[in-house]
């Protein structure tokens, strides 16, 4: 009888460097699939920010209401003020916020001590004669990491102007019509609102709710 002969040293060597290379190829194939499910899920991560945000700016500044917090130099009553870096109005909170009715809201782009900018949001409490500094929040962060960012703003001036985007608003007693966020991250653009300002001066009587202010005699 015969005996069976083995496997010899050559054909063993070659077995487990062809089964070296199959786990080769099967671990980097592991390593890609790993590396792209973690793109995807980053990548999703970042558009859910983007949406969340642009969710909560465009709620929030839809609510401005033409309801004046103080007086200008001129005895006009301020319902609106904003330039490049903070835009300041009155309105409700999106969500659970709006619990204490409307504020007077400051949305500002600021410094974060690291050559970058943060979106923050912090109000003040409302009350017949103007920000009553009792209720509302401190300034809480809505977006950092921002390398650029500005407000812009598209309205009448006044009644025989035409419209037209603009770095700044400081028009007593009248709203913009549109209002932009433009922010980047690492050079790109990052996030764009625009936004409609919903309700117009007009269809609140400012000049009667600025009599309850400090320095509105002359009304």
């Amino acid at each position: 009888m015969r005996r069976a002969r083995g496997f010899s040293l050559l054909e063993v060597l070659s077995a487990l460097a062809l089964l070296s290379v199959l786990l080769v190829g099967v671990l980097s194939g592991i390593r890609t699939a790993t590396r792209m499910v973690n793109a995807g899920t980053g990548s999703m991560e970042k558009l859910d920010e983007v949406r969340s945000v642009q969710r909560f700016l465009r709620n929030d500044l839809l609510q401005a209401r033409a309801i004046p917090w103080k007086i200008d130099n001129k005895g006009v009553p301020v319902v609106f003020e904003g330039d490049e870096r903070r835009i300041q109005f009155v309105g409700p909170l999106p969500g659970y916020l709006d619990r204490q009715g409307p504020q007077l809201q400051l949305l500002a782009l600021v410094s974060d001590g690291q050559d970058s900018l943060r979106l923050e949001l912090g109000s003040d409490g409302m009350s017949p004669t103007g920000a009553s500094h009792s209720v509302g929040f401190a300034p809480e962060p809505l977006v950092t990491g921002i390398t650029r960012g500005r407000f812009r703003y598209y309205g009448r001036q006044n009644d025989k102007s035409p419209a037209e985007w603009s770095s700044q608003w400081h028009v007593a007693g009248r709203m913009p019509e549109l209002i932009a966020v433009e922010l980047e991250r690492g050079g790109d653009p990052w996030l764009l609102v625009q936004t409609p300002v919903r309700q117009s001066p007009t269809a609140i009587n400012t000049r009667a709710l600025a009599r309850l202010l400090p320095n509105a005699a002359q009304y």
